[in-house]
């Protein structure tokens, strides 16, 4: 009898054209799921007949409640090495195998430049106007050159970021707990004192953190306060960095320009969250590792991890 695998969370009804799934035809039967299932009881009997889970990212959490309610599930594969929405222990305690993927940083690098310049630009609101006949030109952009970046954290995507504003001829300024004076130079940076430093002299303030429970909340109202009104906040890591009531009050007060968000503490984001209806929110659906290259990555490696755990010599297992 074949095994049976679910894909949570396809949106784009993408997982099976990503890769090749032929390898597992004669073994696997392969279903995907495309619309998310908030509902734990309604989740649990679309896949409680299966023996292999895939996940992308946090789209679906994985905790000890749910994986006691999948008797079944052998081995539960995420994109990414890294998915803080997976209990890892628990799932190894149920003996069930967690295996990963790569995940590329360009993707994430390049949708946080488009957030910025659609922010600096006003592409949202010219774009619309040009499109419904409204005025020829009603926005005056801001600068980049010359203007300061401020990178909350300077790991791999943090660091590709730096690069990118440097080449536009920005000053990049960089903080975070552990970042030393020499790391920031060899990225060509200047390190900020503290955090205040950093958001009180950037023109536009990006952040590049893990979610951990150090660094939730790292971006509060005294953070928000002390940036400049023109400035603007970009947020392509995680939701939690950044205390969510106290950046709606930023933005509808003024304390900020603007801010480009792409996560959210619940998704898909609720319909009547007032994020959706900001005109200073840029919003986008969380579509910073949503590239070709990186679907292939993690489709492909799944098929992978899959043919691995059945040869039983699991890839990339996550401990």
């Amino acid at each position: 009898m074949k095994l049976r695998c679910a894909v949570l969370d396809d949106y784009q009804g993408a997982a099976l054209t990503s890769a090749d799934w032929s390898p597992l035809a004669d073994r696997v039967d392969v279903r995907v799921l495309r619309e998310h299932l908030t509902d734990r009881d309604a989740l649990v009997a679309a896949v409680e007949d299966c023996e292999i889970l895939v996940v992308m990212r946090e789209r679906t959490p994985v905790d000890a409640g749910l994986l006691a309610r999948l008797p079944r599930l052998r081995l539960l594969i995420t994109s990414g090495m890294r998915n803080a929405s997976v209990d890892v222990a628990a799932a190894r305690a149920r003996g069930v195998t967690v295996c990963g993927t790569a995940s590329s940083s360009e993707p994430p690098t390049e949708l946080t430049w488009a957030l910025l310049l659609g922010l600096a630009r006003h592409v949202p609101a010219e774009a619309r106007s040009l499109r419904e006949g409204g005025p020829w030109q009603s926005t005056v952009g801001a600068d980049l050159a010359g203007r300061t970046l401020g990178l909350v954290g300077l790991g791999k995507i943090g660091a590709r970021v730096a690069r990118i504003g440097l080449a536009f001829g920005m000053d990049v300024l960089a903080w975070s707990p552990n970042l030393t004076e020499e790391r920031a130079a060899e990225h060509g940076v200047r390190l900020a004192k503290d955090g205040r430093e950093l958001f009180a002299d950037s023109d536009f303030v990006s952040l590049h953190m893990v979610l951990s429970d150090r660094t939730r909340g790292l971006v509060g109202e005294p953070e928000l306060r002390a940036m400049r009104p023109h400035a603007y906040l970009v947020n392509t890591s995680r939701a939690g960095l950044v205390d969510g009531a106290a950046l709606l009050r930023a933005l509808r007060e003024g304390w900020i320009a603007g801010a480009g968000l792409d996560v959210f503490e619940t998704e898909p984001l609720p319909v009547d969250d007032p994020l959706r209806s900001l005109p200073n929110v840029l919003a986008l659906p969380h579509l910073g590792y949503v590239t070709e290259g990186n679907y292939g990555r993690y489709f492909g490696q799944a098929v992978e991890d899959v043919e691995a755990f059945l040869a039983g010599a699991p890839v990339r297992e996550l401990g």
